[in-house]
């Protein structure tokens, strides 16, 4: 379970800024899958931030019980001085893996596929190598809830369509909480969805009908408060 009481979030910068999440709240039960829903810019990889771990809220809390990964898709976390297998054995490390460490490595190095890079500098990355690292190394712990932005995007057909073989394995005692702008993955692994818009969310116990809503909202039919005022948070 995942609770979001009365979220709030703002980057601060020269010219000041607005509030990409406005006190927002919704909970997220056990074993549900559900899909962040929103235009660029609408607060998705903002609020997986905060689900993850990787940034703090300016107000409000995030409670759980569960063992959250970081969002797989984004880059930032890896030390570019450090090579690929550096990086994976120090975050294996922090996270308590003594025990068959080798195994663990090589799990992460045949996931990512990507080759003879593993062993320089994460600086050399492209953004999509940075990301199938990522995406390996997260896939190697065993997570009640993995984060994901546009993790299953990553890199050729062939890697995609592993990325959401491995998804559907680990839904099998895991759930997702996933921003992704093909509708198309978001029903084939999400119950449940998110729409946010203008710094509010949105809660949808049907990923459908959080499709529908985003769908009104983007062709201007209908405003994200009308949702709010007819769907519990």
């Amino acid at each position: 379970m995942i609770k979001v009481e009365n979220l709030s979030k703002r980057y601060h910068g020269p010219f000041g800024g607005g509030w990409v999440l406005n006190n927002i709240s919704f909970t997220i039960p056990t074993n549900v899958s559900v899909g962040l829903i929103g235009r660029n810019g609408a607060g998705k990889s903002t609020l997986l931030r905060l689900l993850g771990g990787m940034d703090h809220p300016d107000k409000g809390k995030i409670i759980s019980d569960a063992r959250i990964s970081w969002p797989i898709g984004l880059s930032g976390g890896s030390k570019g001085s450090m090579t690929g297998r550096q990086n994976v054995k120090f975050v294996a490390r922090i996270h308590g893996v003594k025990e068959n460490l080798a195994e663990f490595i090589i799990k992460v190095q045949d996931f990512a596929e990507i080759g003879e890079q593993f062993d320089r500098p994460v600086s050399t990355y492209s953004s999509g190598m940075k990301a199938r690292l990522n995406f390996g190394l997260s896939l190697a712990f065993d997570f009640d809830v993995y984060l994901s932005d546009e993790a299953t995007s990553v890199g050729d057909r062939a890697f995609r369509d592993k990325a959401k073989r491995a998804f559907k394995e680990r839904m099998e005692k895991s759930s997702i909480v996933m921003a992704a702008h093909g509708e198309g993955m978001l029903k084939e692994l999400c119950e449940s969805g998110v729409v946010l818009e203008k710094g509010n969310a949105v809660w949808f116990d049907d990923i459908e009908d959080a499709l529908s809503a985003y769908h009104d909202i983007s062709d201007g039919k209908a405003g994200i408060s009308s949702f709010m005022n007819s769907t519990s948070v």
